[in-house]
């Protein structure tokens, strides 16, 4: 075998679980009226991960409209998309988004540590922004589109933060959610990073009576600490944990989306 054969069988075997999406430098393209890209995987495959570089889209790169972002640019950019089983409403899947108790115990493969690890160790829903005031799960009609939810999420790495959820759209075959970080996220005191610095929103749509598609795109503001950047295998185990988590499959499931 020569060196370079070597070299794209190790590529290859990078990420065993995972689609990898095509380079592409026109950046993603959301499901907000036409073709989204990259395309969904089969129900029940391993989904699409990609992550961009912001040397591929550029420092003020402008996020779509329908992200509701209004700031340029990204220090990490990653897209997940996939298709899968749920034969319930969307109410049911908008009960599942509301119930943040539920995100306590996600676990992920940590690249570090060789292992998985429990990624989000508490969680739980505010009644305000204030972060001191523990309620139960959202309900449903709590979720109503246009509403603004809060949550309190501790994270393995970054710590705990107070973050914002709001209702973008809800109909019974599409559902759209952003979240938002509304306090400052810190490591052994070090800010990594400040309000509005961690964004992400989620598209699900009903494809039959069946099968919904999930697109989410996830991205830390271009003027994140430098020590969350490079950690790309890190970033697309934790979107995968998200997507399994949403799609109600063991976070921990054999294989890992990346060693």
């Amino acid at each position: 075998m020569s060196f370079s054969q070597a070299v794209a069988l190790a590529l290859l075997t990078l990420i065993p679980c995972c689609e990898v999406a095509a380079q592409a430098d026109s950046g993603p393209q959301l499901p907000c009226g036409g073709e989204a890209l990259p395309g969904y995987p089969e129900v029940d495959s391993s989904p699409t991960v990609k992550v961009w570089d912001r040397s591929e889209l550029g420092r003020e790169w402008l996020p779509p409209g329908c992200t509701g972002w209004s700031t340029p640019g990204f220090s990490t950019l990653v897209v997940t998309v996939a298709r899968f089983q749920y034969g319930d409403d969307a109410d049911s899947l908008l009960r599942h988004i509301g119930a943040i108790s539920e995100l306590a115990g996600t676990r992920y493969w940590s690249t570090t540590h060789k292992r998985w690890q429990t990624l989000i160790p508490k969680a739980y829903a505010l009644s305000g922004p204030a972060g001191d005031q523990p309620r139960k799960d959202f309900s449903p009609d709590e979720m109503a589109e246009g509403q603004t939810l809060y949550f309190h999420q501790e994270d393995n790495l970054s710590g705990k933060a107070v973050y914002q959820m709001r209702i973008l759209k809800v109909s019974p075959d599409r559902l759209v959610v952003s979240t938002e970080n509304v306090s400052t996220l810190r490591y052994l005191l070090i800010p990594l990073f400040q309000p509005g610095e961690i964004q992400s929103v989620y598209f699900l749509e009903r494809e039959s009576p069946d099968v919904w598609r999930y697109y989410s795109i996830a991205r830390t503001g271009k003027n994140a600490s430098s020590l969350t950047a490079g950690h790309e295998a890190s970033s697309i185990n934790r979107a995968v944990a998200y997507y399994r988590q949403m799609a109600g499959i063991p976070t921990d499931s054999e294989p890992p989306a990346a060693r």
